[in-house]
């Protein structure tokens, strides 16, 4: 029986040996994407993404920009496209735009961030400073963060949208919170995407807003995959089960992404690292084969039993 998790995996794989390791295991940008389709274009998009909160939130620290770097060209290089942030994410979107202007692959980039302020003006202005901060023409998907002033902002958005100044338009909530309020969000406006909470243990999303999404045609972004790492956690030590193997998985984390992904109604899930190897390995998620719903059913009750 395997006996892999995140923290032992990596150590042993570690620096230049680990990667060339996960490449031959197949992990590598060699193996097709699994992708999604946008359901207001049919666009298909790479599902699994980044996000930025915490990891990217790093001023002008070299070092952890230099690290940073080898975040973002790993992405890339394993055939990622968005990249999730926000200004409540203290530096993120700075720290976003300046490696953004380092790296190679970048032409594949989905860039997504949000508004996160009260008022049509400051959302406005906001929205602008998000785009000389990440050096974009125009954002493919602004987001309205949390619900806040949605009403507002979407009116923003919508006329943005026409003029071609964003390409989607969408509305988040994250923590598993505020789902009935979201629920009426997407029953009431077409957003092109909405982004909550879903994972193997938090899944009050499957009720409805995940259905909602489906019958209204709207994309799907997860943000949380691994609860802030608590998942890591509980899987600390117990064995993966040797039947992962069945959907090409061989980590907690893609344990956890491919569970996500393989639900029908996501488009992207969006982990976040600071770290190259776990970057990769994450990316690792989206290739190979995915479960079925009868080996969703079967993941849920072998973790739920750690």
């Amino acid at each position: 029986m395997f006996r892999v998790n995140r923290r032992e995996f990596m150590k042993r794989l570690g620096g230049v040996a680990g990667l060339a390791a996960l490449a031959r295991a197949g992990l590598t940008q060699t193996r097709e994407v699994i992708t999604r389709r946008i359901p207001a274009t049919g666009e298909q998009l790479a599902a699994i993404g980044m996000g930025s909160w915490l990891t990217f939130d790093v001023g002008e620290n070299s070092r952890a920009r230099a690290g940073l770097r080898t975040v973002l060209e790993a992405f890339f290089d394993h055939g990622g496209a968005l990249i999730d942030s926000s200004p409540m994410y203290g530096s993120s979107e700075r720290v976003i735009g300046d490696l953004l202007r380092q790296v190679s692959g970048k032409e594949a980039l989905f860039a997504a961030t949000k508004v996160w302020t009260p008022g049509r003006w400051l959302g406005i202005k906001q929205m602008q400073r998000s785009q000389e901060l990440w050096g974009v023409e125009r954002f493919d998907l602004m987001q309205i963060h949390n619900l806040l002033d949605w009403e507002t902002h979407l009116e923003t958005l919508k006329t943005w949208k026409a003029e071609g100044r964003v390409r989607y338009i969408g509305v988040t909530t994250s923590h598993g919170r505020r789902h009935e309020e979201m629920e009426q969000a997407m029953l009431r406006e077409p957003f092109d995407f909405v982004q909550f909470t879903y994972n193997v243990v938090d899944r009050d999303a499957e009720q409805r807003l995940l259905p909602l999404a489906q019958e209204r045609g709207m994309a799907v972004i997860i943000n949380r995959p691994f609860q802030r790492g608590a998942l890591f956690e509980r899987a600390d030590g117990q064995p993966l089960p040797p039947w992962a193997v069945e959907f090409d998985c061989d980590s907690w984390a893609q344990f956890f992404l491919k569970f996500i992904i393989s639900h029908p109604g996501v488009t992207c899930a969006i982990p976040a690292t600071s770290k190259p190897d776990h970057m990769v390995q994450n990316m690792g998620a989206s290739v190979g084969r995915l479960p079925d719903a009868a080996m969703r059913q079967r993941m849920i009750e072998y973790f739920t039993a750690l």
